[in-house]
């Protein structure tokens, strides 16, 4: 159906979609080129004007990569992150996964749909409206600075997202299945671990994977609720500006750094997000 509404597009049509392609990926790849090309520049050719292309208008070097991974506290940054992200994924993967089983599959008192639009509604509110809340409370459970009180942080934040997602993936899957297993026995545990999520495996990948990028990618209550410790990577990119202004090429490898793991991820799960991303789209 799309190949045939291209074919019979008129040319103008066609024109306006792929200039509005080609503006879209300019738009996205720009940043990218910058930080890689800055990436082999020292501090004084990120200054020179017209320096892009190496070789021609600057000398590449790996000054800029050697200082960064030398750097202990960027080495335990990197380290902060991926625990952080990925102690949060868990969390809320444990939590959020049964919760999302519950509203697809239970009736309440309130409509489930009712409880999954709270749910969302977390999501909607600016986080910057609880910073300040929640850094008191992480002062009175002595949690500044570090790795467990950041998951709980992310985790509240992320949990709703969770199972918002994960409970239209539930409702795909199939109740006859659910049905027949349950005359042949099995109970409620069993259905939800031996059925209903190897059923949703690809969408569960799909809601680990944003997680898990949404945390890694947090800089707002990593900067307000660590120092040294715990701090994250995006937290230490912010925090990377000396006397002298910003290192630009310092900046640059930083930022290839930060961008790597989520992207990596997604090229060995592709096949997992494009079918996740199309499950529960027919349902409401």
């Amino acid at each position: 159906m799309d190949n045939l509404l291209w074919t019979h597009s008129k040319r103008g049509g066609k024109v306006v979609v792929y200039s509005i392609a080609v503006v879209a990926a300019i738009w996205v790849l720009l940043p990218f080129l910058w930080a890689i090309v800055n990436s082999f520049k020292t501090l004084e050719a990120t200054f020179s004007a017209g320096a892009i292309i190496p070789f021609l208008n600057f000398r590449p070097t790996l000054d800029s990569w050697n200082e960064v991974l030398s750097d202990p506290q960027s080495i335990n940054s990197l380290m902060s992150s991926a625990i952080v992200a990925a102690g949060t994924t868990l969390l809320v993967l444990v939590l959020g996964t049964p919760a999302a089983y519950s509203l697809a599959r239970f009736e309440f008192k309130w409509q489930s749909k009712d409880i999954a639009l709270w749910f969302l509604s977390q999501r909607v509110m600016p986080p910057v409206v609880v910073l300040v809340p929640f850094y008191i409370l992480m002062v009175q459970l002595r949690l500044i600075d570090t790795w467990s009180g950041l998951i709980l942080l992310y985790s509240t934040f992320n949990l709703a997202f969770c199972v918002v997602i994960m409970r239209d993936i539930f409702r795909d899957v199939s109740k006859e299945v659910e049905e027949a297993a349950r005359i042949e026995g099995a109970n409620l545990w069993q259905i939800f671990w031996m059925i209903a999520l190897p059923l949703s495996l690809d969408g569960l990948i799909v809601t680990a994977i944003i997680v898990f990028a949404f945390s890694w990618n947090e800089a707002l209550f990593a900067s307000a609720l660590t120092s040294q410790h715990a701090a994250t990577l995006p937290e230490f990119i912010l925090s990377s500006r000396s006397t002298q202004g910003v290192n630009f090429n310092v900046a640059a490898v930083n930022t290839i750094i930060a961008i790597a793991p989520p992207v990596i991820m997604s090229f060995f799960v592709q096949r997992y997000l494009a079918r996740g991303l199309s499950f529960g789209a027919v349902k409401g």
